[in-house]
């Protein structure tokens, strides 16, 4: 991220190389038997030892031996950040009898920057010593810390020795330290232990001031070309203005804000040319007609063509791509539970994201200005960090994009959801809570409860008004997809068993079934292989384990086959849009466009050029292409779906997907809230819409009751029934 503006050069951040020593990254230093600095991971029995007797260097190397399935592993801190473009631990690894998991080397930079166990590496069975490696693009100015080690899931035995750290090749050691810049943001310290408001007035009147703030504070942030180039803490800015407004007359407040953006300073201005391809436009109307006073009505539309830097201390655009990375904002990690000013300055920040970044605010199905209005009492009346984090959930839900959510294991929503899991899996199937399978087969035994089994009641509460309740706070592009998200934690609780209400064979039952903690679950997600024949005709890959470097190897296994089933229902584990769409069609075909916006007309969304595949001629596959498809198949498998359509013999059989295509953009909130967005719009070539209606299947197929009581894959079935008649 550039800064625009000039400050000493004392003040700069600038990078220093390392003072302290990495040690003991080859376990020789060790104290009752275990390898000094280093910590333990994991919940399972397994044990973790310095072994001398095996070891690939030196005297020791660390083993971890597990009889039983579980899971544990070593962990290692980095004293410092670092600078650079590329951070590789290696290591190397030896294994014996390791199954119902693997064995690896783990590496992440935190917060979510980047992380890599060697799931993909698949290290299992009897291994000889071996270096192995992982590596993650770094972003110095995003991390709070590194971390790293060694694992081991599911049973057996794994040695971790001579382990190193470099980064862009150099020896951690030798790596120069991060420093962050102080600039004129961060060095306003004025608001750090609080927004020193309180009691705001919630009457009419005030609310309507507040809104008119929000309005004007965001519109000033990504429109005035001396906030934009980072001249001022705009949060803390927003503390230091609205005592000034509080309580004053609507004309006393329209001079109040009017002298604040005159100090703000001066500005040049541009004639920006008329856009072509508009997909939406700047909503700007407020400005008009919010009966702000003649000055201050006519600053803020002259700020209309201001001339604005190419990048706003507060957003930033990804290369390449295009969408918005606001990775400037501050989250206040220790707020747990905002003061007021803080909670309002979390829905200001919100709301004019999704007023300037946001590539669907077009289909948010009410005026998003009323919306802000709605929850000014709402934040400011949250009595506590769980009434707060519900409160932005709500209005996140309100964007009906499946992208968003609260993420990161947050604290208060996994509280108020329950803490704790029930071992059954449920889907909702014509409507109705159904059994379809269980995390843990012998705890899902022990509940008594089968597969199609339809749940019409938890603790006393029928399914369908749960479902009228949670709505709210389930963010979700379409219905569909909030059933889903729902179906996921519906029989979580905080309590040790739960009682419900169940019906069998049409007759009702009551059971009382325990619940687990999430490491007592013991879930094991069963990996699947990407490719299988169903039978001599017919070739099915599963879309969730495809690997790229596999394609060519598959494809001359299946190319003499009458028909190719492609199953999105998961998340495509690898990119594959071109190496893979080409290999099943002749010729070069549309299949999508974009939009997105920039920092010079913040909320103009033009589209972008069409976007191709190339085909592979007479060699692409010939056979039939049956694609399946639910409410499972998100983003980038909604991308790859629109693509492989594109084919001359493919064919969509299942239902209408999650609805939320596009690139995501993160978003911190005061109170360290982490949500997203989706990015920038992706639409058909003709610019139909793909959010929020998601793909629509040529053949509808949705599982029943007596399908999932009777283990049947309805819609795999009727796609092979197609490829064989």
């Amino acid at each position: 991220m550039k800064n625009y503006f000039i400050i000493p050069l004392a003040f700069l951040g600038m990078t220093s190389f390392a003072q302290n020593r990495i040690e003991n990254l080859n376990f020789e230093s060790t104290e009752n038997n275990f390898p000094k600095i280093w910590k333990i991971i994991g919940d399972s029995s397994a044990k973790v030892f310095a072994d001398t007797k095996e070891k690939q260097e030196g005297t020791t190397s660390i083993l971890i031996d597990a009889p039983e399935k579980g899971f544990k592993g070593l962990m290692y801190t980095l004293p410092q950040n670092y600078a650079g473009k590329k951070i590789t631990l290696s290591g190397y690894i030896k294994t014996e009898n390791v199954s119902n998991g693997f064995a690896g080397l783990w590496l992440r930079i935190d917060p979510e920057i980047g992380f890599d166990n060697m799931n993909k590496q698949g290290l299992k069975g009897t291994n000889d010593w071996k270096k192995y490696e992982v590596t993650l693009e770094m972003s110095p100015g995003k991390t709070d810390k590194i971390v790293f080690g060694a694992l081991l899931t599911g049973k057996g035995k794994v040695w971790i020795d001579n382990l190193k750290i470099t980064v862009d090749g150099k020896d951690i050691e030798n790596a120069k330290i991060f420093e962050q810049k102080i600039n004129k943001v961060n060095s306003d310290k004025e608001f750090d232990n609080g927004s020193k408001i309180s009691n705001i007035n919630l009457d009419k009147n005030n609310v309507e001031n507040l809104k008119k703030l929000g309005l004007i504070w965001g519109y000033l942030k990504y429109y005035h070309p001396s906030v934009a180039e980072g001249n001022y803490n705009w949060d803390y800015e927003f503390f230091r203005i609205y005592p000034k407004i509080a309580g004053v007359s609507a004309n006393q407040r329209d001079k109040i804000l009017s002298d604040w953006i005159k100090n703000l300073g001066k500005f040049q201005i541009v004639k920006n040319s008329e856009p072509k391809d508009v997909k939406i436009k700047p909503d700007l109307e407020w400005i008009t007609n919010s009966g702000f006073s003649q000055e201050l009505m006519d600053q803020l539309l002259k700020l209309k063509d201001a001339k604005r830097p190419k990048v706003n201390y507060y957003v930033d655009f990804f290369s390449g791509v295009g969408n918005p990375d606001f990775k400037n904002e501050n989250a206040y990690k220790n707020m747990s539970y905002p003061d007021e000013g803080f909670r309002l300055l979390s829905l200001y920040r919100y709301w004019n994201i999704i007023q300037y970044y946001f590539p669907y605010k077009n289909l948010i199905d009410e005026d998003w200005k009323g919306v802000l209005t709605e929850f000014i009492p709402k934040f400011l009346n949250a009595k506590d960090e769980t009434e707060y984090t519900l409160a932005s959930l709500e209005i996140i839900a309100r964007i009906h994009d499946t992208h968003a959510g609260v993420w990161g294991n947050n604290k208060a929503l996994t509280k108020y959801f329950g803490e704790r899991y029930s071992p059954v899996k449920l889907t909702f199937a014509e409507n109705k809570a159904v059994v379809n399978d269980f995390y843990n087969d012998d705890l899902g035994k022990e509940s008594g409860l089968q597969k199609g089994d339809v749940i019409t009641e938890i603790n006393g509460e029928s399914i369908d008004n749960i479902v009228k309740n949670r709505l709210k706070y389930t963010p979700a592009s379409n219905y569909p997809t909030q059933l889903r998200n729902i179906a996921s934690n519906l029989l979580n609780s905080n309590s040790e068993t739960i009682n419900i209400k169940f019906s069998r064979n049409g007759k009702e039952e009551s059971k009382t079934i325990k619940t687990y903690t999430f490491p007592q679950l013991n879930y094991k997600k069963e990996a699947k292989d990407f490719f299988k024949m169903l039978d001599n005709n017919v070739a099915y890959v599963y879309m969730g384990s495809v690997d790229s470097k596999k394609l060519d190897e598959t494809f001359n296994q299946i190319k003499n086959t009458k028909g190719l089933v492609i199953d999105f229902r998961s998340y495509p584990s690898d990119f594959v849009t071109i190496k893979m769409g080409r290999l099943l069609k002749p010729n070069l075909t549309e299949f999508v466009k974009f939009t997105n916006t920039d920092s010079s007309q913040p909320g103009l969304f033009t589209f972008t050029p069409t976007q191709k595949i190339p085909g592979e001629g007479k060699s692409s596959y010939q056979g039939k292409i049956a694609i399946l498809i639910n409410e499972t198949t998100q983003s980038s498998a909604e991308y790859h779906t629109m693509a492989f359509r594109t084919a001359p013999n493919a064919k969509v059989f299942g239902s209408t997907t999650a609805g939320a295509d596009g690139n995501v953009s993160d978003i911190k909130l005061p109170g360290n809230i982490s949500t997203m967005i989706s990015g920038i719009g992706v639409y058909y070539p003709d610019g139909k819409e793909t959010q929020r209606i998601g793909i629509v299947p040529d053949v509808e197929v949705k599982p029943t009751v007596d399908g999932i009581k009777n283990n049947k894959d309805e819609v795999l079935e009727k796609a092979v029934e197609w490829i064989k008649n």
